[in-house]
């Protein structure tokens, strides 16, 4: 199902990308309600066909990396999305603030301990992009937490620059031995984040998730878009680009992320695994013993 040109969300490192430009609401591609549903399912059925296909034939992985400010919809999105996919071969790993054992590793550790196996998705609800996104709006975290030595902290725009890099050659290691990456930016408007704030208090199941610092990070919001652009231009790749997907409408958002996801798992090309002539043989008659074993019954 192509419901979008999805060439126009994609970015893969040629020329610049501009945060500014860059569309946070795009016309509904649903009529109404019931019609949203209706194509939502029919990318479940599609996209867990194509997972189907991809554990049994248990050479690829793919790691879907979703980023975006908070309220943008990354929770809803990913429960919208994945609920479709045969669990069996699907995690769903949040990143929050590092723990002292996780401080106390390079900063791509704790990420690398979940990287998908071969037939399976992760998804990374946040990622290693927090090291350039946070980390970057908040440099004190540097000397305060993470136990860098000193002297590779001098030069703090060097420091950046190594970390896109080894964020690079960690997404084309994982390309290499059959792990794809996909990675998406929800692209939220900063009226549209504050109203979905201001919901998500007045709403006593939502409100758990508010946190008291989430207004002060708000102050900060010119600096993470900045973060955000600087970290989409110094990673992108035509073999891994970023998707920059509108989210102030959160069911188009869906509908976008959902047919990336059939898009990415339909061009790895999987299919089921064939048996050989001999195999077939064995397994016809391995169906004459069941059908005899149930011949009394």
């Amino acid at each position: 199902m192509n419901l979008f040109d999805t060439n126009k969300f994609i970015f893969t490192g040629e020329g610049k990308f501009s945060i500014d430009k860059a569309d946070t609401k795009i016309k509904d591609v649903y009529k109404d309600d019931e019609e949203y549903e209706m194509i939502l399912k029919e990318f479940h059925m599609q996209s867990d066909e194509e997972q189907t296909k991809m554990f049994a034939h248990n050479r690829h992985g793919l790691l879907v990396v979703i980023q975006a400010f908070d309220a943008a919809g990354k929770d809803s999105t990913i429960k919208a999305v994945f609920k479709g996919i045969n669990p069996a071969g699907l995690i769903v790993k949040s990143f929050k603030r590092p723990t002292d054992s996780e401080l106390d590793h390079d900063f791509l550790w704790r990420s690398n301990l979940a990287i998908p196996e071969r037939g399976t998705i992760t998804v990374f609800n946040r990622s290693y992009y927090e090291e350039v996104l946070v980390v970057k709006v908040h440099p004190e975290i540097i000397p305060n937490y993470q136990k860098i030595p000193v002297e590779l902290t001098d030069n703090m725009d060097k420091l950046w620059k190594n970390r896109y890099k080894d964020i690079v050659n960690l997404e084309n290691y994982l390309a290499n031995n059959g792990i794809s990456v996909l990675k998406i930016f929800l692209n939220v408007s900063k009226k549209v984040q504050g109203q979905r704030e201001i919901d998500r208090i007045k709403d006593l199941s939502k409100n758990w998730k508010f946190q008291d610092g989430d207004v002060k990070e708000r102050t900060f919001w010119k600096e993470y878009m900045k973060a955000y652009e600087d970290a989409i231009n110094e990673t992108s790749t035509k073999e891994n680009p970023w998707y920059i997907v509108p989210a102030d409408d959160k069911k188009n958002m869906r509908l976008i992320v959902s047919q990336l996801l059939f898009e990415k798992l339909k061009s790895l090309k999987v299919e089921y695994p064939v048996s050989s002539e001999e195999r077939s043989a064995e397994l016809q008659n391995f169906v004459k013993i069941i059908e005899e074993q149930d011949a009394d019954l």
